[in-house]
């Protein structure tokens, strides 16, 4: 069996999210690791998982660029974690995915696990250790930093469809945490090797990915990822994919 190895950078905390009381159905979406660890995010050239500290004990940036498939997947095991998440969005129809698989109360109302909202300011809910929060900013390729994670537990997870010119002098590309790529055209590919300062090899790795390829940036952190899901994860966002 491959030893899980985690995807934290030298300087970043490696503190892990606690266990959670969640739904059994939830539970049975995401298959642990055997090393206690942070989420599993996918699979080293080895086979072995490999997992980030997303939710932990310290204010948290992270940026996904890519389809919302990658983004709907890290929501759904963060709920399988035990976290809340909120997505404040322009297009809610996209993540209604993760209400359906959050379920109902008795009385059959959605499961407050997943709170969709509008492109607006509002205030955030408390969090705490056995409360974490995973906010989704999926407010296009340069979103207004309207949510900043200020506390710990908080974790802010910003959504780029594709990388814009003026995304690189924003705050949530400049000091995200984590940044998952997915395949980049050319032109892309090289704006992020500016954004992140990384080289030529890195560039034309970036524009070969396969659709279940994903490229993990941080500190000192370049790291090439497969994409992994389980049977229960295909029955709500379907099959690993590239685009939306």
């Amino acid at each position: 069996m491959s030893r899980t190895r985690t995807l934290d950078t030298p300087g970043n905390s490696t503190g892990t999210a606690p266990e959670f009381l969640v739904r059994p159905e939830m539970l049975d979406l995401v298959s642990p690791p055997g090393d206690r660890g942070g989420m599993i995010i996918g699979a080293g050239p080895n086979g072995e998982p490999l997992t980030a500290s997303i939710l932990r004990p310290e204010p948290t940036r992270m940026v996904t660029v890519g389809g919302l498939y990658l983004a709907r997947q890290i929501a759904l095991r963060a709920m399988a974690a035990g976290a809340w998440v909120h997505i404040v969005t322009g297009r809610p129809g996209a993540w209604r995915v993760l209400e359906r698989a959050a379920g109902l109360t008795p009385d059959g109302k959605p499961v407050p696990v997943v709170n969709l909202r509008k492109l607006a300011p509002y205030d955030v809910p408390r969090v705490t250790e056995e409360s974490p929060l995973l906010l989704i900013h999926d407010g296009g390729a340069v979103p207004q930093e309207m949510f900043p994670p200020r506390v710990p537990w908080q974790t802010t997870m910003y959504v780029l469809p594709y990388l814009h010119p003026q995304a690189g002098s924003g705050a949530a590309t400049n000091t995200a945490d984590l940044i998952l790529l997915q395949r980049l055209p050319l032109q892309q590919a090289q704006l992020a090797a500016r954004f992140w300062y990384f080289g030529q090899p890195q560039v034309q790795h970036l524009t070969q990915l396969k659709d279940d390829g994903v490229i993990a940036l941080g500190d000192n952190l370049w790291e090439p990822i497969t994409l992994v899901t389980g049977a229960k994860e295909r029955e709500i966002l379907g099959p690993i994919r590239r685009g939306d």
